[in-house]
């Protein structure tokens, strides 16, 4: 099956996943979805991440976390899509929730936090807002 966005794909699956109390979702893998869930398990809102190989490209196996019964992640927000492409430099970098979500950007130097690339002086493509 052809997926238009696969990263808007792995957010829906990690939200449907998340709001009908799953253990676990899998989602097919690829470099930047990786790096995506290395982001997550990093900033605590996924337990961990697990690379299952196959004869194809792989799938990876995202366990969720749960605090009280309630997911740890409230929202996920694909901000750049493919017909409309949010680009930010190091200085109007995006907060969420005021510093408590996170953004996940997509820099020259990887994928990485809000944080991370405010450190690193670079801006990228918004991919993905985390709550």
């Amino acid at each position: 099956m052809q997926i238009t966005d696969p990263v808007a794909d792995l957010l829906t699956r990690i939200r449907n996943a998340s709001s009908a109390r799953h253990a676990t979702v899998d989602v097919p893998a690829s470099n930047l979805k990786k790096a995506i869930c290395n982001i997550l398990v990093e900033e605590g809102y996924v337990k961990s991440v697990q690379s299952i190989e196959d004869n194809k490209q792989g799938t990876l196996r995202l366990t969720l976390k749960y605090e009280n019964n309630k997911p740890v992640i409230s929202g996920l927000r694909r901000v750049s899509k493919p017909g409309l492409r949010i680009y930010t430099n190091c200085e109007e970098m995006p907060k969420v929730m005021k510093g408590l979500g996170v953004a996940i950007i997509s820099t020259s130097k990887g994928v990485m936090t809000d944080k991370a690339a405010r450190a690193a002086h670079v801006g990228g493509e918004v991919l993905a807002f985390v709550w």
